[in-house]
């Protein structure tokens, strides 16, 4: 990492200011050529804000005015030396820094490249680094929290103490191992197997967190589903308080799926309004009706809307066969007409399904629609769990690597399996753990990890 990277660190656009940040051996230098201070007799003092002008040294034409502060290293973000350039928030203003920037020495950092930097130079560990993607695209206060959490090293922590224990573990196994005791051999495998029960449950605690996580980056999946002219638009666009969605007499209006946000309880609900599923020769609509069930098989929670007015048909029963098992919500709409739809037949259908009246006529029921998806969700349980929630799926997979590698070793010594195998399943985990913390990982892996995140982070 001999060479100095910079690139723009703000989202593109307009705004009040503009970042370009410069980082390596090379950062002052570059400083130093393309601005000049108001005051300039002075040395540059560390982590001093100066004022002065961005210039073109070959021909001393000014870019811009600025705030300029260069930070000397180790006691920096990426450990190295590092410039920022505060400049207007013009595109064009922050691009022509960046050029004569890279004119002067420095190159095109890449995608996460001074977090990259920050961890390979000790300052992070691989979890930790992650959390600041998570951080920037945070959408909950609670996904905000749980990410500064990892930043912290809360989450690393865990991991890290884990990892602790089964050390300890494999130095039992190795000593047993070079200086056997056929007399301690049994109470060895006894306390060997209590250790790893004990971890494993704790294991399963952070693996079992990981839904809780995803649903706060992520937020909560809802598809409206149901046959044509039921009121799925009607719902969604009263649920959301606006007239999102097109709303006529005719069967069929909706040709495609239309995803909007709304935030319950302070968790986000991503709605979807899906084409009504129906058999039709129309091409376009037959397209919409793929999309409307790619979005049903996708979703945490299905919306089912049956028509009061009229009696259960082929079409609903195709539809509600198609849930199963899934967690469904079911919206009896048109309240106000006549009514033709037998209710026991839906619920000997679908008898653990929750069942609301509604209609979008009257306006009636939509506060009971959002209170029934906070309830079904958990919502006020989700928001008070602990800060060690998974939230990433990388880490997931290697806790669900690992328990399983940490099962099979007690199984092992619940077989009484000589102690040179027991040392393969858990060195392995031990290596699983490791790779959360980036400490047994391969450089392919972390490139990958790093690529996820934006330019000039």
């Amino acid at each position: 990492m001999e060479d100095t990277i910079a690139a723009i660190s703000t989202a593109l656009g307009e705004g009040g200011i503009g970042i370009v940040r410069i980082s390596g051996q090379s950062s002052f230098s570059i400083l130093d050529r393309i601005f000049i201070r108001e005051k300039s007799e002075n040395e540059y003092i560390n982590r001093h804000m100066y004022y002065g002008k961005i210039v073109n040294p070959e021909n001393n034409e000014m870019v811009d005015e600025v705030l300029a502060v260069y930070m000397r290293g180790p006691n920096t973000y990426t450990c190295e030396d590092v410039v920022e350039i505060n400049c207007h928030g013009s595109i064009i203003s922050q691009k022509r820094i960046l050029d004569l920037a890279l004119n002067n020495g420095a190159r095109l950092a890449e995608h996460g490249e001074f977090t990259k930097r920050a961890f390979l130079n000790g300052r992070l560990d691989l979890s930790q680094a992650e959390a600041i993607i998570d951080l920037i695209k945070a959408r909950t206060d609670e996904g905000f929290d749980v990410a500064i959490n990892h930043l912290e090293g809360g989450f690393s922590s865990v991991v890290a103490d884990l990892r602790e224990t089964l050390l300890n573990v494999l130095a039992q196994i190795t000593v047993n191992i070079d200086y056997p005791d056929e007399d301690i051999e049994q109470v060895l495998y006894k306390e060997v197997e209590k250790k790893l029960v004990t971890m494993n449950s704790e294991i399963q605690t952070l693996i079992n967190s990981a839904e809780t996580g995803r649903i706060f980056n992520e937020g909560i999946r809802v598809a409206i589903v149901g046959k044509p002219n039921v009121g799925k638009s009607s719902l969604m666009n009263s649920i959301l308080g606006e007239n999102r969605v097109i709303v006529t007499s005719v069967p069929g209006t909706t040709r495609d799926t239309i995803d909007e946000n709304i935030n319950i309880g302070g968790i986000p609900i991503i709605l979807t309004d899906t084409a009504g599923i129906r058999e039709t020769e129309n091409e376009i609509e037959i397209h919409g009706i793929e999309r409307s069930k790619e979005k049903f098989n996708k979703a945490d929670l299905v919306i089912l809307v049956l028509d009061n007015s009229r009696s259960l048909d082929q079409e609903d029963i195709n539809i509600i066969e198609k849930i199963h098992d899934r967690k469904v919500l079911i919206i009896i709409n048109k309240t106000d007409l006549k009514v033709l739809l037998e209710e026991k037949d839906v619920i000997k259908m679908i008898p653990e399904a929750k069942i609301i009246k509604t209609s979008m006529k009257e306006m009636s029921g939509i506060k009971d629609v959002k209170k029934a998806i906070e309830e079904m969700f958990l919502i006020g349980e989700l928001r008070q769990q602990g800060s060690h929630t998974v939230n990433n799926s990388r880490h997931k997979d290697l806790l669900n690597k690992a328990e399983s590698s940490i099962s099979d070793g007690i199984n092992l010594l619940k077989e009484n399996e000589a102690l040179e195998i027991v040392e393969i399943d858990i060195n392995n985990a031990y290596r699983l753990l490791g790779e959360i913390l980036g400490e047994t990982i391969e450089d392919d892996i972390i490139d990958k990890v790093f690529s996820k995140f934006c330019l000039g982070k």
